[in-house]
């Protein structure tokens, strides 16, 4: 009898603190895991945090980022894709990089690389290559990455570029003036 009565009193009490406890525990785990999910942008990927939220604008993040810190630590672990058109690629390119180019993209160009390869897409920012990652993607290539900041980042962090002649150079092609801004001049000369 005793017993009845305190089940009765307690129970729901007990009841509803584990439930609280449980969803708290839960909520902690899902969190992440749904910020994870949403293929929301993380910030500290660029030297200039205006830069890196002007590249936040233009890309959707439809295909995964890679820094560029990541990818100059690992570099022979990626084929390496220049999604600039060819007057950019021959003004300067990350050592190792093929041109496949933007405006006049086939998917015949990727005939005879394996579809689940380690590929990194680059271009000036990383708007061009993301839309080319995409195709890719489409076309069933399945580890396609995007270099978060592209070539711009690259030099601004200090790292090589080669010309058509695989002579290390100062330059890059930035597009157009408008684009340019976001080379740091003082690392790298500007061409367009």
């Amino acid at each position: 009898m005793y017993w009845n009565k305190l089940s009765k009193t307690l129970y729901p009490t007990i009841k509803k603190e584990m439930r609280k406890i449980v969803n708290a525990i839960l909520g902690l785990s899902i969190v992440p895991l749904l910020s994870f999910c949403q293929n929301k942008p993380i910030e500290g990927k660029t030297i200039n945090p205006k830069f890196e939220k002007r590249i936040n604008q233009l890309i959707d993040h439809s295909i995964p980022t890679l820094t560029v810190k990541e990818l100059a630590n690992e570099r022979h672990k990626y084929l390496l894709l220049d999604a600039r058109e060819l007057e950019e690629f021959n003004t300067s390119h990350i050592p190792g990089a093929k041109h496949i180019g933007y405006d006049n993209f086939n998917i015949s160009s990727m005939q005879g690389i394996d579809k689940n390869k380690s590929i990194v897409l680059y271009c000036s920012v990383g708007y061009r290559s993301e839309k080319i990652g995409k195709k890719l993607k489409d076309a069933g290539y399945t580890n396609v990455q995007n270099l978060f900041g592209s070539i711009f980042e690259w030099v601004n962090q200090e790292l090589p570029v080669e010309n058509s002649k695989d002579e290390i150079v100062k330059q890059v092609h930035t597009y157009n003036r408008m684009w340019g801004k976001w080379v740091d001049k003082e690392k790298t000369e500007k061409v367009w």
